[in-house]
């Protein structure tokens, strides 16, 4: 099934009216906001990746607001203990503490920025699956800004986990920063 709209142009001077049926169309994307020469196959997957981050922060985001108007030291006593952890070590006794401050306020405010950044990822992948600069240049500051915190991490903390984390990252930007020098130079030769 075909979806057609029907303009009708009136000219009023000359008496007459021409009816013309035709398909809706998308504005012409310009190759000012449209990537046409970025590999699709390195934006998908960077896209992917900023999705998978988005979708797990909004799942941990509701797992949050599953926690209001409960006792959540308590719920953490119960997990320590389930776990088999010794409550008097530092990380234990750190995560104890810090469960018992927990209000439903932070509950909820953590929910929230947890949704914001979900929304800030979706947005970024949506856009570098459609190929938009506007798209790539967000993932570009959005991702380097993160690099000093992960850099620190990964040097005070030398674990492989903190070392892919920073890696990884800092690989996208730098896969990005390559989109957009490469797409400046096709244009300035065209």
């Amino acid at each position: 099934m075909r979806l057609t709209f029907h303009i009708l142009v009136c000219f009023p001077y000359r008496n007459h009216c021409i009816t013309s049926a035709r398909e809706p169309r998308l504005p012409e994307l310009s190759s000012a906001t449209l990537d046409t020469t970025a590999p699709l196959a390195g934006l998908r997957a960077v896209a992917l990746f900023e999705a998978t981050k988005g979708l797990i922060v909004l799942l941990v985001g509701l797992g949050l607001l599953s926690l209001v108007h409960r006792d959540v030291g308590e719920i953490a006593v119960h997990l320590v203990r389930r776990l088999h952890m010794n409550p008097a070590r530092r990380y234990p006794h750190i995560f104890l503490q810090a469960a018992s401050r927990v209000t439903d306020t932070k509950l909820w405010l953590l929910a929230v920025g947890a949704t914001a950044y979900a929304t800030m990822r979706g947005v970024e992948a949506y856009g570098l699956w459609r190929r938009r600069v506007w798209a790539e240049w967000f993932a570009i500051l959005s991702g380097a800004i993160y690099l000093p915190w992960e850099l620190q991490g990964a040097w005070r903390h030398a674990t492989p986990l903190h070392c892919a984390i920073f890696l990884l990252n800092f690989g996208i930007v730098l896969y990005l920063i390559w989109v957009r020098v490469a797409a400046r130079h096709q244009q300035r030769r065209e």
